[in-house]
């Protein structure tokens, strides 16, 4: 048996990160957000100003799970993150847009490799998602995915946001298996380092092209994108 044989034979269920990994972020926000910048005047850059805003997202979950306070729902850290960032660009805005804008993320859609690629591996492995999202988020973004996941598990059932290595380790408990039986699939080298410590195998999905850097924790597969994934593991 070859290792990627050996790597198939084991592995039973495919975990992937949701928001940057099946969901394409970045364009889905700058879709959403530019006739709202238009609408207030704001002539810069929408891709810069949804740079800005996933960065500070980013920050502040890495801040609230380093706290060990109670979790603070994504949503809330979404709100956060883009009044700060709208007041840096030096925007008006109510916190009603806000709100609506963040509740937006619900209905981004994947990336247009994606479908293809999970429907074929859906054949052959347990499909799931292990997100920073909220419950209600994650379920109200079901529809908009194009493939029916076998479960779907949010960070809050562990309290904190990934990669505090309580998230992977809720994750494996609730599918019911080794940490090694499951391969997280992530776009953000963070994530694949956080499941990896963990004890899960990983694939780093590098679709900007960039290095993975030289954490110990290094990624089992590395793939371009979902299409390449697919190829490798069938």
């Amino acid at each position: 048996m070859t290792a990627i044989q050996e790597f198939k034979a084991n592995t039973k269920v495919l975990l992937f990160d949701l928001y940057g990994t099946v969901v394409d972020m970045q364009a889905g926000l700058v879709e959403l957000v530019t006739p709202y910048l238009k609408s207030k005047g704001w002539d810069g850059r929408p891709d810069a100003f949804v740079t800005w805003w996933r960065r500070a997202h980013f920050e502040n979950s890495m801040i609230d799970a380093l706290l060990h306070r109670e979790h603070t729902p994504y949503r809330e850290i979404g709100r956060r993150a883009l009044t700060y960032t709208l007041e840096r660009a030096g925007i008006a805005h109510t916190q009603d847009e806000v709100k609506q804008l963040v509740a937006a993320i619900q209905t981004l859609r994947p990336f247009p490799d994606v479908v293809a690629a999970l429907t074929t591996l859906k054949m052959q492995y347990q499909l799931a998602i292990l997100s920073n999202g909220d419950p209600d988020m994650l379920e109200n973004a079901r529809p908009h995915l194009g493939i029916e996941f076998d479960r779907i598990i949010s960070v809050a059932e562990a309290g904190s946001f990934k990669p505090h290595v309580a998230t992977y380790r809720k994750a494996a408990e609730l599918l019911g298996l080794a940490p090694d039986a499951i391969l997280f699939v992530a776009s953000h080298v963070f994530d694949c380092v956080g499941a990896k410590a963990y004890g899960m195998r990983t694939c780093f999905v590098n679709r900007r092209q960039r290095p993975f850097g030289q954490w110990p924790h290094q990624p089992d597969l590395v793939v371009a994108d979902f299409k390449e994934l697919a190829q490798q593991l069938s």
